[in-house]
């Protein structure tokens, strides 16, 4: 007979999310000497923090570019701790009229840090406003309509903005050049994602292997999201099958989710499948493949391309993407000219 469940006994799902919500936030370091990688801007943004604590004034303005995963929001959230000011969150796409901007803007108290991400995909009309408030700290507000229209000076607190762009290209110049410092985020290594594994295993109680943890890191496409999604998958398979996330746990586990030995998921083989068998290869347009695969053509030009070209998988030509020698080798399959007429053409 199963024994009997007291009403302490039942986790709700509410509590469950706060955990969960708990432990994301644990997760992110909480100062530049506790952030692993990106040496080089880490100690950029040292000297630009002190700098600024000595003469007691706020931050410059700081562009955080660089793919999705690598650390842009934890920089902000680390910016502000390290200021010890206040932090403001939105995003571009939420800011998509001028008076979106003016409201966030006049509502900032001195000294404070808005972290704007996706910046680039704010609109144009915010844009233009943002470029004065970044650099005299003032915007203009347009009342009444037509000829009896007045600009109304507003004077705003300094603040510090960062941004965050995975397509920093997309900036109009005007913009980027009132950011003070612009740093650009790199991919990991294999040897830092051990290391941001190795913290957030200790943080989620997690007991793993060296060797299990190599395994991770080496499928994680360099970026420390996915390895730390990695990770809290194969905790939950650990969890089910009653044991420490070993090697062969691990690789089971990765297994399960689709995860291959150098990283790709099941998007990315749709994507190199479809280019090999139904276009032998290529060259096949970025809109003719999405169609193909059943996939918008933002998610795989702006995810899933930048991580096949980087591991030698794809190329990308003027007439279209192109499998390497390297992509029909991982995936063994044989060009239809190579079946038909052998290797003598």
């Amino acid at each position: 007979m199963s024994p009997a469940f007291e009403p302490d006994d039942v986790v709700s799902p509410v509590a469950a999310s706060e955990a969960e919500i708990a432990f994301e936030g644990a997760l992110r370091p909480r100062s530049l000497a506790e952030f692993v990688g990106q040496k080089k801007v880490r100690g950029q943004l040292q000297l630009l923090l002190d700098a600024a604590a000595i003469q007691q004034r706020t931050p410059d303005h700081i562009l955080l570019a660089g793919p999705p995963g690598l650390g842009k929001t934890t920089l902000a959230m680390i910016v502000a701790q390290e200021t010890d000011r206040p932090l403001r969150l939105t995003s571009g796409p939420a800011i998509q009229h001028a008076g979106d901007l003016a409201a966030v803007l006049s509502s900032l108290v001195p000294g404070e840090v808005l972290f704007i991400d996706e910046i680039h995909r704010m609109a144009r009309s915010a844009e233009e406003m943002l470029y004065l408030a970044m650099e005299d700290f003032r915007i203009d507000i347009m009342v009444g309509k037509g000829a009896g229209a007045t600009s109304i000076p507003l004077d705003l607190a300094p603040f510090t903005l960062v941004g965050a762009t995975t397509r920093a290209g997309l900036l109009p110049n005007p913009l980027r050049d009132r950011f003070g410092f612009t740093a650009h985020l790199e991919f990991y290594e294999t040897e830092e994602l051990v290391r941001v594994i190795e913290r957030a295993a200790q943080l989620l109680g997690v007991t793993i292997g060296a060797e299990a943890l190599v395994e991770i890191a080496s499928r994680s496409r360099g970026t420390p999201r996915i390895a730390n999604r990695l990770l809290r998958r194969v905790r939950d398979y650990a969890l089910v099958e009653g044991g420490d996330a070993t090697l062969a746990v691990v690789q089971a586990a990765l297994h399960l989710y689709d995860v291959d030995e150098l990283g790709l998921d099941r998007l990315d083989r749709a994507v190199m499948t479809t280019i090999l068998q139904r276009f032998d290869g290529g060259p096949v347009g970025l809109s003719t493949l999405a169609v193909s695969v059943g996939e918008e053509a933002e998610t795989i030009e702006s995810v899933v391309e930048p991580f096949l070209v980087r591991i030698g998988l794809l190329s990308r030509t003027p007439r279209g993407r192109v499998a390497t020698k390297a992509g029909w080798a991982h995936f063994g399959v044989v060009r239809q000219s190579d079946a038909l007429f052998g290797d003598d053409l």
